[in-house]
């Protein structure tokens, strides 16, 4: 392989940019396009890094999911959304899209409701039920899971009729 003004070939500038952290493989030929590497270099440094085991978008795709779902619980959407930018295939989205059912999205819905409810303590119920929602509905819920986690966690919304009109505007 080529080397370029770096010294390094193809290959080597990607083991680099592997080093701090995975990455798909649309980012890794986007990064040796950045640096001037030609069609050929880009493409065989990218089968070599697939041969290696070091470029796997499915499980790129299956980490992500399950680091979000770990540490920052959003919506199915949001994580579509969030894989969709990374630049991977639909395939390798679905399979990983897998991993979160219907009782994980409630699960975290419920999770999010109980930790912004207990932020706008100081806030009137109502007020407080409202924004608790409306920070569930930022992160994708829908509108009625979002509605049921906040019964499930806070009690009955009343205040829903008001937040639905106030969404109108």
């Amino acid at each position: 392989m080529k080397k370029k003004k770096t010294g390094k070939s193809a290959l080597d500038c990607a083991f680099d940019y592997l080093a701090a952290k995975a990455r798909t493989v649309r980012e890794v030929e986007d990064k040796l396009d950045s640096l001037d590497y030609g069609d050929y270099e880009v493409y065989a440094a990218v089968e070599r890094l697939k041969e290696l085991g070091y470029l796997n978008d499915e499980k790129y795709a299956t980490d992500f999911v399950n680091s979000r779902l770990a540490t920052k619980p959003v919506s199915r959407r949001k994580l579509r959304e969030q894989l969709y930018s990374h630049h991977i295939s639909r395939e390798d989205i679905d399979i990983a899209m897998s991993l979160v059912t219907d009782d994980i999205e409630r699960k975290n819905a419920a999770e999010v409701a109980e930790k912004y409810y207990r932020q706008f303590d100081g806030l009137e119920e109502d007020e407080r039920k409202k924004r608790t929602m409306r920070r569930l509905m930022g992160r994708g819920y829908d509108f009625a899971l979002v509605r049921d986690s906040v019964e499930a966690v806070i009690g009955q919304v009343e205040c829903v009729e008001d937040y639905e009109e106030d969404d109108d505007e």
